[in-house]
């Protein structure tokens, strides 16, 4: 088994660090964040690893570990030249044992350390559910607030491509359930690297949900290092008529079936939820205040997922605002298939949504 030999001066046995110990990040307004325009343009994996180098050179406490993190590269080439900077140290190829690797970095957090654990897919998360679900969240609390646990869980997350039933779990329905950690699905390289930098410096567990459909998406991100604020949605596209509440990937396939549905005369508003624990509810309520018909649109299965809780919250805070009943867009109640054209139907996508909100427009 890997173990870590940290030098002294990088552990700490003082208490719960988010008493004062670590840096906490400035938050701006969405308008004062850095432009999301601009022409340097990079991939998404690429956006990740700024992030991660950026905190790694500010706090030598921050380290990352996984399944050919180092040597190889990176599974998917996310952190591609950090083990020549940070050495092996500090970028430590795990054995293939997500219980041992994750169970031990919940103990480095607890000491001292910031561990990124990357998951190679969170389908491979649930050997490891013991630690990650059952001891880093219930840390804080059980202690009495003497020991946190400041890490973070990030790897790819639902269906990447004909990789069947096994290896292509989305886990936010299921981890989100539980209280004491919080959860970021970034939809965008931008959004990427200011919640990942964000997550590394909160002194909570973070599950970080990514796609490998998405890693090699491109757009503007600045150089600079900047933050993005948990529990704060963006609104991605601006409408009237219809509410598209999304995370993660299938934030794309509402933009999309917006701009099909605009041809037509229905505006959408798309707002990009960015977090799902914590979740910004408020801006939701505000958007189907204007809108009165909202369809979340969640790439889980339908039966007691995210868009359940989204759907629930709405009825419970703003029911006298709806004109129609809330509708979700969700995978289809099956195991994920392994055919590419199954895959295919069994996904949320552009055509599902428009049609949903068509539906609610006419009812």
């Amino acid at each position: 088994m890997t173990t870590i030999d940290a030098p002294a001066d990088m552990i700490t046995t003082d208490l719960h660090p988010a008493i004062g110990q670590w840096e906490l990040p400035r938050f701006v307004s969405e308008a004062e964040l850095p432009s999301r325009e601009g022409d340097r343009v990079i991939q998404y994996r690429e956006a990740l690893r700024e992030a991660m180098s950026h905190e790694m050179r500010h706090d030598k406490k921050v380290f990352l570990i996984g399944e050919e993190v180092a040597e190889y590269n990176g599974a998917y080439k996310v952190s591609q030249g950090m083990l020549d900077e940070f050495g092996p140290e500090r970028i430590i190829d795990s054995p293939i044992s997500e219980n041992g690797f994750a169970g031990m970095c919940i103990g480095a957090a607890m000491y001292g350390l910031r561990p990124i654990v990357e998951f190679m897919s969170w389908s491979f998360s649930f050997v490891a559910a013991d630690a990650i679900l059952n001891n880093a969240p219930k840390m804080l609390y059980m202690s009495g607030g003497q020991w946190g646990c400041p890490i973070v869980f990030r790897g790819n997350d639902g269906a990447g491509g004909q990789l069947a039933s096994t290896h292509s779990w989305c886990v936010e329905g299921l981890f989100s359930n539980v209280p004491g950690l919080k959860m970021a699905i970034p939809s965008n390289p931008y959004d990427a690297k200011g919640l990942l930098a964000t997550a590394i410096r909160d002194p909570d567990p973070v599950f970080f949900l990514e796609s490998e459909r998405m890693l090699g998406d491109k757009a503007h991100v600045p150089e600079e290092q900047y933050y993005i604020e948990f529990g704060r949605a963006r609104l991605a596209r601006a409408g009237s008529d219809v509410t598209l509440v999304s995370f993660g990937r299938p934030v794309h396939f509402c933009v999309e079936a917006a701009e099909v549905l605009s041809a037509e005369g229905i505006e959408c508003d798309v707002l990009d939820m960015r977090t799902i624990r914590p979740l910004d509810i408020d801006s939701v309520i505000e958007s189907v205040k204007k809108t009165s018909r909202v369809i979340v649109v969640d790439q889980s299965w339908p039966f007691g997922g995210v868009s359940s809780e989204v759907v629930t919250q709405i009825c419970e805070r703003c029911f006298d605002w709806l004109d129609s009943p809330p509708a979700r867009v969700n995978t289809e109640d099956v195991p994920t298939p392994y055919a590419k054209n199954l895959e295919a139907d069994y996904l949320p996508n552009a055509g599902k949504i428009a049609e949903a909100v068509r539906s609610l427009v006419k009812a």
